[in-house]
């Protein structure tokens, strides 16, 4: 029989789920089942769950045609779970490595109704906290008890995901979960009060995802007065269930007012003008359900809030509320100024040229917005080129009212096309145009001076699909992250309106690395457009003016940078590889756009054939040259999947880089076409022709169909339409 149900409902955690799945379904157990039900959520949740179900025999997936919220969903999975136990887990949350191996010892040991276990709160910013267990049960309890025996264990979190649940005595006891919000309040006490074993493991199990956004105690509305419709549901079921739950009147009582002033002091909850109304029911609540013998009030500031609760006094509760705010504000201030005490730094021209700079943008920024002004950037002002290239050249055809203009650098100038305007990075026009714009486009973030004006419009459209993990996900690969500030960075996300994505696993990552409040576009890659609608005669014509002959196999070399590893380059010998291509064979070798490029002296033999193009200005055309692409970790294969030409993963480095950078998937287990794992390797599979075998061609086909499907001509388009035009999106799509 299977020991362990896990319930998982999903609703808009395309971005956490994968990781939620993947620590249940590696455990190290293997009597479990994963019930993964989609709540109709509007992202890419239920095609993830369906996924897992189609590889995994363990995992059944269930698609909800309405949105029925939490508590339903969890009951449509318990209906269909099998297990002897029931595990509700959170599909944004995730399970500590190993933990199901102390979990079903305890279980099959005990066998408990109730098995409660520890967890953290990993927050966003990558810290943790521990729970109140250690508080609650100084020493771990010896066996089962009842709740009557310790109602102190009523202060471990009332959640259903940190305890697991014998389905028999649930459906004896016919509990389910409730409509609404807070839904766990009605569950868990219920359940501890009826349960006559409870067991109490101290290892912790589950990591509880603090959302820097999306999650509802980040939600301000008056749906935080659902609480109190749950709690009553908790005390008219006392009310039914008589003397047998009396006794423990008490402490209930005092975890509901205490639960009630933790909703009420949480400021991204309750909007100021609801606070007066929410207290109210507060007081209404304490003189409807005061237990007759009275109750364990704390003592301190809480009991202070407890009694201004009873007496009905909202203007002193506020009062008191205000002060403690006045002096925690007060102590933060006291921090930062000690923080910014420094030396006073040289004063040069140079930075008194910035300041003025800077006052002229401020001064900017007071003119009302240029509603016609579009500002475009890509790789730090390096040029005109990917997506934001892509998205002003259909926007000059598509919307010719609005003006693009773009940043880049001195040096750079040279590159920008004729007709196509542009200011240089650090001149007044350049503070000018960033502050009156209405639209900014950039495929990288805008430095930190840019201010978010209101009624502007930010879109970030990144420059790849993620195989290396980024942004906030770094901060668990520090060899990686090397200087990275991420309070800098969420500064700078805050700023978007807009994150275009290729595919739903972009989607899902970027929600996860980057959180934040902006709308995502998920309508393919723009700068992908032109490798659907190039045309033979456009493909000729690209490698006539790299020099390629009609006869010659062209391959692209494109490896990707490694942060942690400055300077370092793949092993990779042209002129051997060359000897296996044959004399038709023609190698173009692009770095990644850092410093990475390799200077090496070419041998004579190999100067014609072989060409360095890491400054050619649109890697599009490199894309339409070369028959077949050699990468490693590198988005490149994902653009050049497009084309429907032979791929190469060459990856030599892939267990460090993996452990030492982080990745999203393992691109040697679904890759693009063939892989190589040492030179030799690469050598092997073009002299066998594996490049173009049948095993290759169906790996690539399994590839763009999971991540080229959007890519069909018209991204660039849907990015127009939506962003400067104003219209809606195309029914069925993520945007």
């Amino acid at each position: 029989m299977t020991l362990i149900s896990f319930v998982v409902p999903a609703f808009r955690v395309q971005g956490y789920l994968r990781e939620c799945l993947d620590s249940i379904l590696g455990q190290p157990v293997a009597d479990i089942e994963v019930i993964g039900v989609d709540d109709c959520s509007p992202d890419g949740s239920g095609d993830i769950l369906a996924e897992y179900a189609a590889r995994d025999r363990r995992v059944h997936a269930v698609r909800l045609t309405e949105n029925v919220g939490l508590g339903p969903a969890r009951n449509v999975g318990l209906d269909r779970a099998a297990g002897e136990y029931v595990w509700f887990v959170d599909g944004d949350d995730w399970l500590a490595p190993d933990c199901l191996t102390e979990v079903a010892q305890r279980l099959r040991a005990t066998r408990p109704d109730v098995l409660l276990v520890d967890h953290v709160r990993a927050h966003w910013d990558d810290t943790t906290t521990r729970s109140a267990m250690a508080e609650v049960f100084a020493e771990p309890p010896a066996g089962t008890f009842r709740l009557r025996d310790r109602p102190d264990t009523m202060r471990l979190l009332h959640t259903a995901w940190n305890r697991l649940v014998r389905r028999r005595f649930l459906i004896e006891l016919g509990l389910r979960f409730a409509p609404g919000w807070y839904e766990d309040v009605s569950f868990s006490y219920p359940m501890l009060m009826a349960a006559e074993r409870i067991d109490v493991l101290d290892v912790v199990c589950v990591n509880y995802r603090q959302r820097r956004a999306g999650a509802i105690t980040r939600t301000r509305g008056d749906r935080h007065f659902e609480v109190f419709t749950q709690w009553h549901r908790v005390f008219r079921l006392m009310d039914e269930w008589g003397p047998a739950v009396d006794d423990l009147r008490p402490a209930v009582f005092e975890r509901m007012i205490w639960h009630y002033l933790t909703v009420l002091g949480n400021g991204q909850r309750i909007a100021p003008e609801l606070r007066r109304g929410f207290f109210a029911q507060i007081t209404a609540d304490y003189r409807r359900w005061l237990p007759p013998g009275g109750y364990p009030a704390p003592r301190g500031i809480e009991g202070l809030k407890h009694r201004l609760v009873a007496a009905g006094r909202w203007r002193t509760f506020s009062a008191l509320r205000t002060a403690h705010r006045a002096r925690d504000v007060t102590r933060r201030r006291a921090r930062t100024t000690r923080r910014r005490v420094a030396p006073v730094a040289r004063r040069t021209t140079r930075l008194a040229r910035d300041a003025l700079l800077r006052e002229y943008y401020r001064a900017e920024l007071r003119r009302p917005l240029d509603p016609t002004l579009a500002v475009y950037a890509a790789y730090w002002y390096r040029g005109y080129s990917d997506n934001p290239a892509a998205i002003y050249e259909a926007a000059r055809r598509l919307a010719p009212q609005i003006r693009g203009v773009w940043i880049v650098r001195r040096d750079r100038v040279h590159t920008v096309p004729a007709g196509v305007e542009y200011v240089v990075a650090g001149t007044p026009a350049y503070y000018r145009a960033l502050a009156r714009a209405r639209w900014l486009v950039n495929n990288v973030n805008f430095p930190d001076f840019v201010r978010k004006r209101p009624g502007s419009v930010h879109v970030q459209t990144h420059h790849g699909t993620p195989v290396k993990v980024m942004g906030l996900d770094q901060r668990r690969y520090p060899v990686g992250a090397v200087g990275m500030d991420f309070a800098g960075l969420l500064r700078r996300v805050d700023r978007w309106d807009y994150s275009i994505t290729s595919n739903s696993f972009s989607t899902q990552m970027w929600e996860r690395a980057y959180p934040a409040a902006y709308t995502t576009l998920e309508v393919g890659y723009p700068r992908n457009d032109r490798l659907v609608t190039a045309t033979a005669e456009e493909v000729l014509r690209v490698r006539a003016e790299l020099g390629i002959g009609l006869g010659e196999q062209v391959v692209l070399y494109a490896p990707t940078h490694r942060e942690h590893l400055p300077g370092y380059r793949p092993p990779f010998e042209p002129g051997r590889f060359l000897d296996v291509l044959g004399p038709t064979g023609r190698l173009l070798m692009r770095s990644h756009y850092f410093h990475d490029r390799d200077r090496r002296a070419r041998r004579p033999a190999e100067r014609e054939r072989v060409r360095d193009v890491s400054g050619h200005p649109r890697v599009e055309d490199l894309y339409l040259a070369a028959d077949v692409l050699v990468t490693d970790y590198s988005s490149a294969m994902f653009d050049y999947a497009v084309l429907d030409r032979p791929i190469v993963v060459y990856a030599p480095d892939w267990e460090a880089y993996r452990l030492a950078r982080g990745v999203y998937f393992d691109v040697t287990a679904e890759p693009p076409g063939a892989v190589a794992r040492t030179f030799a390797d690469l050598l092997d599979l073009f002299r066998s022709g594996q490049v173009t075998a049948e095993p290759a061609a169906k790996a690539r086909q399994q590839f763009r169909a999971r991540f080229c499907a959007l890519d069909d001509g018209h991204a660039a388009e849907r990015v127009v339409r939506r962003v400067f035009l104003g219209e809606p999106p195309e029914p069925g799509r993520a945007c």
